[in-house]
């Protein structure tokens, strides 16, 4: 038969995928891609690092408590999930570039927008809506043609066909991109539109950039060079951030980057007016004398830094402040003029010995290192004197030093000089290393950071490994306990309040119980496996029970044979011990052979059998198959034993703790504390007066209740249920260690202060 090579075959065409991929992206696009990619992630960075100092100064300006709180509110939202939105916008990108080389069969068109339906629109959609189009806009409006260019050059690379819309890197995608990741944001719109403002100032601000150096990668690659595309303008305010900037996190930041602007400052700024405000009232004034000069702030760095080298081992008793004005009054004798701290050098000396009372009375952080950390007063009041952008900017080193620290330190419980861990004695490295190396480099802070960075990120990876190791066995254990009880159950539905030959019921409860928990585990209590293990131990039961009649006769001598099979295979499937299953069977063999013999009898002159209870030679032995022994002419091979008890499963020295019933509310406080438990979270037993339990929690095991607690390394040190749980929070034997960045916490916490003195003064 003659095939015509033209005919294409339908049903091969319809087997293939709405989303098919034709091909992988061309090199030049991945490179367009991949630069894309890091240029957007650095500018994100940016608009988070500064995005505090803009809702801070907003904030301050606000004209309510309750619009001030949303601000704040806002504030730590973004700082807890930036990440999260970092991750989900880049993920985004790529994906839309993956999508480039796929086919899409079947979609259905858009559907137009009626009157209707846009009624139904709510006001703050529409607004966002309006805020998107502005910005994309702007965008268009100076970088038109270079994106124009890219489409054109994509579209040359892919075999869907693109739009300056719905371009990978257009306007119009990259605002919807941060839309979607921002979903999680539980913010007003009012917020919104201003985090909206925060990424067109840093991210779309320089598109007209990446689309440049985008069409350069690809003419580079001889996509269609002939088209010339006008250089681009670089903004006035900061330049693009690419991919040849050096990393913030790397370099020291006494070379500051290009792009703090005077916004950065504002933070600052707002502190300072709030000090001036209270300055006087509920703070000191400044009680100076006539002559006074006030010295540079390379003149305090000096006198801090003889502070430092002659700082104490405790910090309880030391009082910078304090000593700092000796220091003065010395330097003002010898010089005959009187010397004081200038305002902006003394704002910071006190903002940061506020900071610092925050955390040496921070209850989330141990006592040992509160000492170590109370250490650092002196560095990080010198960071602060140098730059002033460390009490906003959330990536600064020396604050992510704080930080990472502290968070370091969650898990770790205060321990004997001897018993010291390798985490302690790194943090006492970095302390030793900052009081006797930093003068007025703040690089060291980066350094530092690294160094503590791997360090930690070794621990953590260790401790993860073991934490999912305990995770495993906890769930395995679940499971066996699950598959165990209903086992229990199988086996109490069948023989409770039974009486049965001893050797039986030693038989199912030591050796068959065996084979009915590998089956459950290994295939279900849904199985047809389970179901002929159920059956072969009913069969079992059935052919030692007493019978009368014929019939039974019958069905017994067609049982025994594939009924000793099963109980075969399934003892040598559970590896039971061979000599004890040859033993079994030949006291089985006898109770078959005597009930056969009882069935030749006349019904009158069958003997009876005496049941015997468990209170007699029965009990008194221990429930394990005999000593393999000559037990043919043993008279216990046919004792009954009555079982009146639960038969419970018991793995050799376990014991089956039975915690008190008590019932609590579904409302109660201490059962909504457990359930907002998540995992992740740290928590303090009080043990006793004396011992404190830090641990974290790792896993909720549903099939069993069980919350499962890990300490720093991993290794489980704790199981409770959800009610034994609420017990311990009712009796306030548990406290909720609070995981927020230390620095963080203690700057809001100085802020708060500060505006509750300003709230009070003012009424």
């Amino acid at each position: 038969m003659r095939t015509d090579a033209k005919v294409v075959h339908l049903k091969a065409s319809a087997e293939q995928k709405p989303t098919s991929p034709a091909g992988r992206l061309p090199v030049a696009l991945i490179s367009v891609r991949d630069k894309a990619a890091q240029q957007l992630r650095l500018a994100l960075q940016t608009l988070f690092d500064n995005a505090d100092d803009s809702l801070f100064e907003i904030a301050d300006r606000a004209t309510s408590n309750a619009e001030q709180n949303a601000f704040f509110e806002a504030m730590r939202d973004l700082r807890m999930k930036r990440r999260g939105i970092e991750r989900s916008f880049l993920q985004q990108v790529f994906e839309s570039f993956s999508k480039l080389n796929q086919y899409e069969i079947g979609k259905p068109a858009p559907q137009e927008a009626s009157f209707e339906s846009l009624a139904l629109v709510q006001n703050d959609e529409l607004e966002e809506s309006v805020a998107i189009d502005t910005m994309v806009a702007k965008v268009m409006s100076r970088a038109s043609q270079p994106l124009s260019h890219l489409t054109t050059r994509i579209n040359v690379l892919v075999s869907k066909k693109l739009d300056d819309k719905n371009n990978p890197l257009g306007p119009q995608q990259l605002c919807e991109y941060f839309l979607e990741a921002c979903r999680s944001l539980g913010v007003e719109i009012k917020v919104k539109l201003i985090i909206l403002k925060l990424f067109e100032r840093y991210v779309l601000t320089d598109l007209e950039q990446l689309y440049a150096e985008s069409n350069q990668i690809l003419v580079a690659a001889s996509v269609l060079p002939e088209l010339q595309s006008a250089q681009p303008r670089r903004s006035s305010g900061r330049p693009a951030a690419s991919g040849s900037s050096p990393s913030r996190s790397g370099a020291g930041f006494s070379e500051a980057p290009a792009y703090v602007d005077s916004g950065v400052q504002e933070a600052f700024g707002s502190l300072q007016a709030l000090l001036s405000e209270l300055r006087g009232s509920a703070l000191p004034a400044r009680n100076l004398p006539s002559d006074a000069i006030p010295i540079s702030s390379n003149d305090l760095m000096r006198l801090l830094s003889h502070l430092q080298s002659r700082a104490p081992q405790q910090v309880d008793e030391f009082d910078l402040q304090d000593q700092l004005e000796q220091l003065l009054h010395r330097v003002s004798a010898k010089s005959g003029k009187s010397r004081v701290v200038g305002e902006v050098d003394e704002d910071v000396i006190n903002l940061v010995s506020m900071l610092f009372e925050f955390i040496l009375d921070d209850r989330t952080l141990p006592d040992s290192l509160k000492a170590l950390i109370g250490r650092l007063q002196i560095p990080v009041l010198k960071v602060a004197v140098l730059d002033k952008t460390f009490f906003s900017r959330g990536s600064h080193p020396a604050r992510r030093l704080l930080n990472e620290i502290a968070s370091a330190s969650m898990g770790w419980a205060d321990q004997d000089e001897v018993q010291r861990d390798s985490l302690y004695q790194k943090i006492e490295q970095i302390v030793a290393r900052l009081l006797n190396d930093f003068v007025d480099d703040p690089a060291i802070f980066s350094e530092l950071l690294a160094d503590f960075l791997a360090f930690t990120g070794d621990e953590r990876r260790r401790s993860e490994l073991l934490e999912q190791r305990t995770r495993d066995a906890e769930e395995g254990r679940a499971k066996a306990e699950m598959a165990r009880q209903e086992v229990e159950h199988a086996l109490n539905q069948r023989l409770l309040g039974k009486t049965l030959p001893e050797v039986v019921v030693r038989l199912l409860q030591e050796a068959w119980s065996k084979v009915l928990l590998l089956t459950c585990l290994k295939h279900g209590t849904q199985s047809e496996q389970w179901q002929a293990a159920l059956a072969t131990m009913d069969d079992l039961i059935w052919s030692v029970a007493p019978h009368e009649d014929l019939e039974s006769r019958a069905r017994l001598l067609e049982l025994v044979p594939s009924l000793l099979k099963n109980l075969r295979d399934g003892l040598v499937s559970a590896a039971f011990d061979p000599f004890s299953t040859s033993d079994f069977f030949t006291r089985l063999e006898a109770l078959h052979v005597q009930t056969l013999q009882q069935l030749n009898k006349p019904a009158k002159t069958a003997p009876a059998s005496e049941p015997l209870d468990l209170g007699s030679s029965a009990a008194d032995q221990k429930l394990e198959l005999p000593p393999r022994e000559d037990p043919v002419n043993e008279p216990a091979s046919s004792a009954m034993v009555e079982v009146n008890e639960e038969i419970v499963l018991l793995a050799p020295g376990e014991t089956r703790e039975h915690e008190p019933e008590i019932n609590l509310d579904d409302n109660d406080e201490a059962l909504m504390q457990v359930d907002n438990l998540r995992v992740g979270s740290w928590v303090e037993f009080q043990e006793d007066e004396e011992h404190k339990l830090r641990c974290k929690l790792a896993a909720v095991i549903k099939p069993t209740g069980k919350y499962i607690f890990v300490n720093r390394t991993g290794m489980k040190v704790l199981e409770k249920t959800r009610m034994g749980l609420a017990i311990e929070f009712r009796r306030g034997a548990i406290r909720l260690l609070n995981d927020a960045l230390l620095f963080d916490r203690a700057l809001e916490s100085v802020i708060g202060n500060l505006r509750s003195l300003k709230n009070n003064n003012g009424r």
